[in-house]
């Protein structure tokens, strides 16, 4: 349901107050939409588990139906139960730059909305190295949406009053963490075979990552 003023709630990006993002977890329980801070832009959080919820995302973003929507998750854990399957080179990947600013695509889980896919078998998902971000996922019980805040083909939103100036009255509430500290995106890396596969160049280096595999 369109909301005329999102709400905007303030927190603090190192201890986020639990009452503050239970609120927000609420609202996605709802199937209300929320933006919020990660350790490289501001995100645009769905329950992945609503129907109503995604379809609410793709019409807000304005997304085509063949792109794949990517997820937060608080853990790896979190990702291994709900988002996907690691093969060994994910959980070494994982294990090196988890929590941080790398994207991997893995086997999607099944139980997972085929929206979500773009029309394939996998998923991109990472834990972010920000507090907010987690605690959020946390306060849900799964993973939560991570495409950026923003119209598709717009430019991303770097602060809590541009993603609500972006997404507008599809917004519920806004998670404020303060501006972004990093303004580039992810790196996502293919992790399904035995070699990773850089598809978008991001924050983590693509030769850090295959030196981190000597």
């Amino acid at each position: 349901m369109p909301h005329p003023t999102p709400t905007i709630l303030a927190v603090d990006r190192l201890a986020p107050d639990p009452d503050v993002v239970d609120r927000a977890a609420r609202v996605l329980a709802g199937g209300g939409l929320v933006a919020y801070p990660t350790d490289t832009l501001y995100g645009l959080a769905v329950d992945p588990r609503r129907a109503d919820a995604v379809e609410r995302l793709f019409r807000a973003k304005g997304r085509p139906a063949a792109m794949a929507v990517p997820l937060i998750a608080a853990d790896m854990g979190q990702v291994a139960r709900d988002a996907g399957r690691f093969t060994p080179l994910a959980r070494a990947l994982a294990g090196r730059f988890w929590p941080g600013p790398l994207t991997l695509v893995v086997a999607a889980s099944a139980a997972l909305n085929p929206r979500l896919l773009g029309g394939g078998a996998t998923v991109a998902v990472r834990v972010p190295d920000h507090a907010v971000a987690r605690a959020l996922a946390v306060a849900l019980g799964h993973p939560v949406t991570a495409t950026s805040a923003n119209r598709s083909g717009a430019p991303p939103a770097t602060t809590a009053a541009a993603a609500a100036e972006a997404v507008g009255r599809d917004l519920a509430c806004v998670l404020d963490a303060g501006p972004a500290e990093v303004t580039t995106p992810s790196t996502i890396v293919d992790a399904r075979g035995p070699a990773p596969m850089l598809l978008r160049p991001g924050a983590v280096a693509w030769d850090r990552v295959l030196n981190s595999l000597g």
